[in-house]
């Protein structure tokens, strides 16, 4: 058995640190077991520690006075601040969507925030979720950041498509749902797709938008990453028809790897399959294209704006395709804190850090390229991750973690240099526990900070908009988080004691504690010189009243200094039902509720009309 002073240098040479936070911020020293066991799922080998040097990932140096690489910011953003829409694309309903927002969906939405004044449209994560399991349905926990979801293609928009009446019929009950019914949608658009296949395999389907030849050169560039991914979609619904899982670890052992012989045998077997799964990256390839090329034309500066989850399926395409580049025995999670203080375990499976920067093509490079090709934005979340990740063994509870620090400065460079080269700017979701010095190092480096409304709070209350950084992204709430108005009425803090997140006596704290939020809310307002209503004296405030705070509140967020501002789509339609309730799992359908509007309907919505025109008064176009 390793010596305890050895066990301690190996984990320290390793970027593991010794000791994690507990919920009343002091410093819990982590136990052997936990640095043997994180060491293990770095991939070291225990046995033979004396050649641990040579594996090692190296330590940079430390200059005294480091230069941090800058990543891209547009020209026009050093004298004007702009605002932008931020939605998910899976909300939208149309009259001609399939019951799921698509990219002609999100093509049309450029079209109106466009003519709305808006510069940017800010989407969840569009990454390739289990094709064979549509009902895990999380964008943030994909089976691969590398390529995109099928589900969002326009089925209709395709050349050599006809409608019947038995699929309209099919259709139109999809569309009246009130809940994105993924397996329905999966059903009825694979099987679609699937029909208009053969035709456009014998090369019978010409149109310049959808080139064959651009088609054959989308597989060359896509290599092996693209054909992996292909054959692992193929294998996911084969094992599935069999009674399987759609996720690699409980199949049979001869198909866990990619690079079997049952593997190979499958695909000599399957070559179409395989070969249709590209097809439908393809597609999904161009129509995101061609809804980025429609963001540009209706005038929005930035553009989309995409969300990178920060983990992806342990089970998924990203981990079998690349078993080396992940982290296998240990998942993505949070130590322990006042809010959850047990800790938390996300169940993501994150880069090696010894493989995340590696090599010229790098994952992390081929990652942030994959969303940087159709986006004058993105927004890394749990920007911590570019520094540590809080890793928790398998079988251990989250405050059986401890962080492992990752190449923070190899990091900056990649973004710097991918974002240059697609003209990307880049926004670090910088909220819970931050290391010290992350948020200075991410201004130096042009990262836009994020900061959310509800959590710009001090001691004495709400921030006043000037002391907002310049260098930020300014929204009133998330996906993660109720409407402003839903806030107001505590409609969070109810969702959270239903759902047996939080305990009843600690909920009549929150619900005190919102009182007093809500008091510091309308002064932080009034000190702005903004109008309130005379009746918001309370949590059961009309919904018209409500709608007057929240373009209150916008005009707030546009006041700030921060170069970029969002308004969230579900404030504008007043949703009450909010998009995801984290903490929660089957007791509430997350990633599902659709909008209460059809999305043609959305421009004569006068709550809509009225903040798209604050924030024009707060934040004209200067072009």
């Amino acid at each position: 058995m390793m010596k305890s002073a050895e066990l301690d240098k190996l984990a320290r040479r390793h970027g593991i640190s010794l000791t994690r936070p507990s919920p009343d911020n002091r410093d819990v020293a982590i136990s052997g077991e936990t640095k043997r066991k994180i060491l293990s799922a770095l991939k070291v080998d225990l046995s033979g520690a004396a050649d641990y040097e040579t594996r090692a990932p190296r330590r940079e140096p430390k200059p005294a006075a480091k230069k941090i690489p800058r990543s891209f910011l547009p020209d026009f953003l050093s004298g004007t601040r702009v605002w932008g829409v931020s939605l998910q694309l899976y909300e939208l309903r149309s009259a001609r969507n399939w019951g799921i927002g698509d990219f002609e969906d999100l093509s049309d939405m450029a079209d109106l925030a466009g003519s709305l004044g808006a510069d940017f449209i800010g989407l969840t994560p569009l990454h390739a979720p289990f094709l064979a399991d549509p009902e895990r349905c999380s964008p943030y926990e994909p089976s691969s950041r590398q390529h995109l979801n099928p589900l969002y293609i326009a089925v209709d928009r395709l050349p050599g498509f006809a409608c019947s009446p038995e699929l309209e019929r099919q259709l139109a009950s999809l569309r009246q749902t009130d809940l994105v019914d993924y397996a329905g949608v999966a059903q009825i658009k694979l099987r679609a797709l699937r029909d208009l296949w053969p035709a456009w395999r014998q090369r019978s389907v010409i149109d310049e938008v959808y080139d064959p030849a651009d088609f054959d050169a989308f597989i060359t560039v896509g290599g092996n990453s693209l054909r992996l991914h292909a054959l692992f979609e193929c294998l996911s619904f084969f094992m599935v028809e069999r009674g399987a899982s759609a996720g690699w670890q409980r199949w049979p052992a001869d198909f866990q790897r990619f690079d079997s012989a049952a593997v190979a045998e499958f695909e000599r077997g399957h070559a179409d399959d395989v070969r249709f799964h590209m097809w439908l990256q393809w597609l999904a390839h161009r129509q995101l294209m061609q809804a980025a090329d429609r963001a540009r034309k209706a005038g929005l500066r930035i553009g989309l704006y995409l969300d990178l989850a920060v983990g992806e399926a342990v089970d998924g395409s990203a981990t079998w395709s690349e078993p080396d580049t992940y982290v296998s025995k240990a998942t993505i999670g949070s130590p322990p804190d006042p809010f959850a203080v047990g800790g938390q375990d996300w169940h993501l499976a994150g880069y090696l850090p010894s493989a995340i920067a590696a090599g010229e093509m790098s994952p992390f490079r081929r990652m942030v390229s994959a969303a940087m090709r159709y986006a004058g934005a993105i927004r890394i979340d749990h920007a911590a991750a570019l520094r540590r990740l809080f890793l928790v063994p398998l079988g251990s509870r989250p405050d059986g973690g401890a962080y492992v620090r990752y190449p923070a400065d190899r990091l900056l460079q990649i973004l710097a240099e991918v974002s240059a080269e697609h003209r990307c700017l880049v926004i670090g979701e910088d909220l819970g526990l931050i290391p010290k010095g992350l948020q200075d190092d991410l201004a130096a480096a042009h990262i836009l900070s994020y900061r959310i409304l509800s959590y710009e709070q001090d001691e004495k209350g709400f921030k006043p908009a000037d002391v907002y950084p310049v260098l930020a992204l300014a929204c009133i709430s998330t996906h993660d988080h109720q409407t402003l108005a839903g806030w107001w009425r505590g409609a969070d803090i109810q969702a959270r004691c239903e759902h047996g997140i939080v305990p009843p006596d600690l909920t009549e704290t929150h619900f005190e504690d919102r009182k007093r939020e809500r008091r510091n809310l309308k002064a932080v307002l009034k000190a702005a010189g903004l109008d309130l209503p005379a009746r918001l004296s309370q949590a059961r405030a009309s919904e018209e009243t409500l709608r007057e705070l929240t373009v209150s509140a916008y005009r707030f967020i546009a006041r700030t200094p921060s170069l970029l501002a969002a308004v969230r789509l579900a404030d504008l339609t007043d949703e009450k039902r909010p998009t995801n309730v984290p903490g929660t799992s089957d007791s509430y359908p997350n990633w599902k509720p659709k909008l209460s509007v059809l999305l043609p309907d959305l421009i004569s919505s006068p709550l809509l009309m009225s903040v798209t025109a604050a924030m024009r008064e707060e934040r004209p176009r200067n072009d």
